[in-house]
């Protein structure tokens, strides 16, 4: 119950008992036994009780607390999709190299050899430091054949690759004559080799005769009179199994098809 400053209004006093309490300004008194009691009521004017503005003034920090709360989780939020933006930017940025990468070593070592000849072992097919490209996957369905010119592991020294061409196949004997190359085939028949691509000099030297064990093959550099091959290394063939693949074409300094 409220009433105006001064006028007498009918409430109870907490203390005495007394019905008769009068106002004045935010306090009521006891016409009887003068206590005060404060006016905790919600006026019509701007007044508001204390009660009220306490509450009020805990209403205002708690949405000002929870402003700034949201505002720190607005920039934290943000903060954490720059952070993602760029690493998000970064993963776009590589992935196309490693991609690329690891295409490459798939190609390098499932699908091409790779090699520069530093010899003229192989003249006049292959010149000194041209670039060559071999197939790995040439040899998969079948087996090498005689005059392929092939990448394999040095039998001497497998940490180092040669390129040479294949004379001899498994179960033949190799026999050469004043520099000329003679096949004893698996059924018996002797044939002489085509020299069609040798270095244009007289190929010189006897040696042999060679027999080829199972799946190995008997190699001979084009450049017959100046050729590190089977005929002087102490492993003289070339398992199958150290083949690399088979030379289809030199790309650099010139191109030209390996035949």
């Amino acid at each position: 119950m409220s009433a105006k400053e001064g006028r007498k209004v009918s409430m109870k006093c907490k203390k005495c008992g007394c019905d008769t309490l009068i106002k004045n300004g935010d306090w009521y008194k006891c016409a009887n036994c003068g206590a005060e009691i404060f006016d905790t009521e919600v006026q019509l004017g701007s007044i508001k009780s204390p009660t009220k503005e306490v509450e009020n003034i805990d209403k205002n920090i708690n949405t000002n607390l929870d402003g700034a709360e949201s505002k720190n989780i607005k920039e934290h939020n943000k903060e954490n999709g720059q952070k993602k933006s760029r690493i998000h930017e970064t993963v776009e940025f590589f992935i196309p190299i490693v991609a690329a990468v690891i295409i490459a070593v798939i190609l390098k070592t499932v699908v091409f050899a790779n090699a520069v000849v530093p010899t003229g072992s192989m003249k006049n097919t292959i010149e000194e430091n041209d670039r060559i490209i071999a197939s790995r996957l040439e040899y998969i369905n079948h087996d090498p054949e005689r005059y392929d010119v092939v990448i394999f592991d040095y039998p001497d020294n497998e940490e180092q690759c040669f390129v040479k061409r294949v004379i001899g196949l498994p179960g033949e004997k190799v026999e050469i004559v004043n520099g000329i190359v003679y096949v004893t085939q698996t059924n018996g028949e002797k044939i002489q080799l085509d020299d069609s691509f040798v270095t244009n000099c007289e190929p010189l030297g006897d040696f042999g005769p060679f027999e080829v064990p199972k799946d190995c093959y008997f190699m001979l550099g084009d450049n017959r009179n100046n050729s590190w091959d089977s005929r002087f290394w102490d492993n003289k063939y070339v398992h199958k199994k150290k083949i690399q693949g088979q030379v289809k074409f030199k790309y650099s300094p010139n191109f030209s098809i390996i035949k």
